[in-house]
């Protein structure tokens, strides 16, 4: 991989597509890329998908991000030094601030956004494979939730995460910013029907526990106490909460007690709740 700094001063450049106010779901769709695209927004976050093994396209930066984008780019293993007729070249755009601003939407100050390649997604089955916890997210929309939860899921731990068709897309350029880059690191993949999914979580010897205030429920101190060796744990969508058929999936159903007639916590308050009880 070469690394090239080129300047830039129109926005209708075409080498600038990938920045161009895209929105999630076209840079998911983005030729030239077998999985499609998404977008790293500042050193850390690109430094992370980098540390991950995801490909860059290119990357668009301001005064000494430029810098700084080069020798992360570098850093990367086989980076500049490989050459040879099938040497990839990774351009730095750069350019003036007001321009790179009416591109982007906002300031970039002296920060930097790189485009990036989506990598394959694992199997379920390699997921779950040497996993002791996973958390599955039915169905949530939001997603600041869904990146917030991958941020506690790093933090607190877990070790992969499942996400169901419906649920906001965990590379999408907001739910990446709110995780601070830890979708990038923490394992995840995507599942499909629950009798599917229980199935396999069955056979891998999870306890599905899914979160939820019923009178069936045991107490997340109860559950976490005598909690099985591997457990998957269940959080559904704003407002609706789990579907019937993640409830009917579940080995148990466990709530976290409420006072002063609170009914329910933030999806993402939910999980880092329900790891930080099961932590070891």
């Amino acid at each position: 991989m070469r690394v090239v700094v080129e300047q830039v001063d129109s926005l209708d450049d075409p080498r600038l597509a990938d920045y161009a106010h895209q929105t999630d779901v076209a840079l998911k769709k983005s030729r030239g890329s077998e999985h499609g695209l998404y977008l790293a927004e500042s050193l850390l976050v690109m430094q992370r998908a980098l540390a991950a093994g995801h490909r860059p396209r290119s990357v668009l930066a301001l005064g000494g991000s430029v810098d700084d984008a080069v020798a992360a780019l570098e850093a990367k293993p086989g980076g500049a030094d490989v050459d040879g007729p099938g040497d990839v070249v990774v351009p730095v755009f750069s350019g003036p601030g007001d321009l790179l601003e009416q591109l982007t939407g906002y300031v970039l100050h002296r920060g930097l956004i790189a485009s990036m390649h989506r990598p394959a997604l694992p199997t379920v089955e390699a997921l779950l494979a040497d996993a002791r916890r996973v958390v599955i997210i039915e169905n949530v929309a939001d997603p600041t939730n869904v990146g917030a939860i991958f941020r506690s899921v790093a933090a607190i731990g877990a070790d992969a995460v499942l996400v169901t068709d419906r649920c906001s897309d965990p590379f999408y350029r907001r739910a990446i910013r709110v995780s601070m880059g830890t979708v990038l690191q923490v394992p995840w993949g995507r599942v499909g029907a629950w009798p599917a999914t229980k199935e396999l979580l069955a056979a891998s010897g999870f306890h599905v526990a899914a979160l939820a205030l019923r009178d069936d429920s045991v107490t997340l101190r109860a559950f976490a106490a005598r909690a099985p060796e591997r457990v998957a744990l269940v959080l559904g969508a704003e407002g609706d909460g789990l579907t019937l058929e993640a409830l009917g999936a579940a080995d148990t159903i466990v709530r976290i007690p409420m006072a002063h007639g609170i009914d329910s916590l933030n999806v993402a308050a939910t999980a880092a709740v329900a790891m930080y009880a099961l932590a070891d």
